[in-house]
């Protein structure tokens, strides 16, 4: 008897490694990786999950934001993202995947490691949109190495101002301006859970992240405004073509149980779920999407 289905074996959805040995300056860009991230520009299909919502996603050029930032427009939100100005090819390519499907899209470039900044972008994104019903933190700075002792101090108040500074800055800024049944969600890591070696204080930060949505979402629950995180494993983005030696590109994610990386396109629905009126029930959670590894 045939049976006629739409099922995909995970295993075999996108590519598997060996990638070829690549790696950018940071930040890195998305067309020119090898081979180019699925942010579901070819896929996902909205159904008015989100219609009429206002979101801010920092680093909605690339990766996870810019899944995140498609999605939610086909949906039916009007987004604003924001990037380093170094990625303005990048968030133009989301600027135009916005404005196809008929909703408003609008570019605040500048660096989140700034506590003005970060006031200043909020204030942007909610004088342009006229509020703010769902604020993303996802962007992030990572860069591996050896031993804690080959960390420069640099390197490391970076990541920590990238990582853990600008989600507090900005989540501060942002709550005045949002109402009941607004939420926030927070890109943490496996990481938090599972961390490798070489990447210590990038572990560290995520994990304070995770801290951030559970201890927030008790603060704000009393407010009726949701937070959440999401906790991916070994994704196939721009940050991980900037931040590690191409030794390691070459096999990334080929450790997990799929035996291969994950697509930013996989965790799109994550984040319209965490975001809709029907996951009205989940505050403080992570969830995972980390291939078999990790543990949220």
């Amino acid at each position: 008897m045939r049976h006629d289905t739409n099922m995909e074996n995970p295993r075999d959805k996108y590519p598997r490694p060996p990638f070829r040995k690549q790696q950018q300056p940071f930040p890195a860009l998305t067309n020119r990786m090898v081979p180019i991230p699925d942010h579901g520009e070819d896929t996902y299909v909205g159904s008015g999950r989100l219609h009429g919502r206002r979101a801010l996603i920092t680093g909605g050029d690339s990766g996870i934001g810019r899944a995140a930032a498609i999605a939610y427009a086909r949906e039916g939100a009007d987004v604003a993202i924001n990037y380093l100005p170094e990625e303005e090819e990048d968030a133009q390519e989301v600027v135009r995947l916005i404005e196809l499907v008929g909703r408003r899209a609008f570019s605040i470039p500048g660096d989140i490691t700034s506590e003005a900044f970060c006031q200043q972008l909020v204030q942007k994104a909610v004088k342009k949109m006229g509020g703010l019903d769902i604020l993303v933190n996802n962007a992030a700075f990572q860069k591996s190495y050896p031993t804690i002792l080959d960390i420069p101090a640099e390197s490391f108040d970076r990541t920590m101002k990238t990582n853990v500074y600008a989600p507090f800055w900005i989540t501060k800024a942002a709550v005045p301006y949002m109402e009941a049944g607004s939420a926030i969600i927070v890109t943490a890591s496996v990481q938090a859970y599972d961390p490798e070696e070489v990447l210590l204080d990038y572990a560290q930060t995520k994990a304070t992240n995770v801290i951030l949505v559970k201890a927030l979402a008790k603060q704000l629950g009393k407010k009726g405004i949701r937070v959440n995180g999401v906790a991916p494993g070994p994704i196939w983005t721009p940050l991980q073509v900037c931040s590690k030696d191409p030794e390691m590109i070459a096999n990334f994610g080929a450790s997990t149980a799929w035996g291969r990386a994950g697509q930013p396109a996989e965790l799109a629905s994550i984040y319209v779920q965490l975001a809709d009126n029907s996951g009205s029930y989940s505050t403080g959670q992570i969830f995972g999407a980390s291939g078999g590894g990790g543990h949220p």
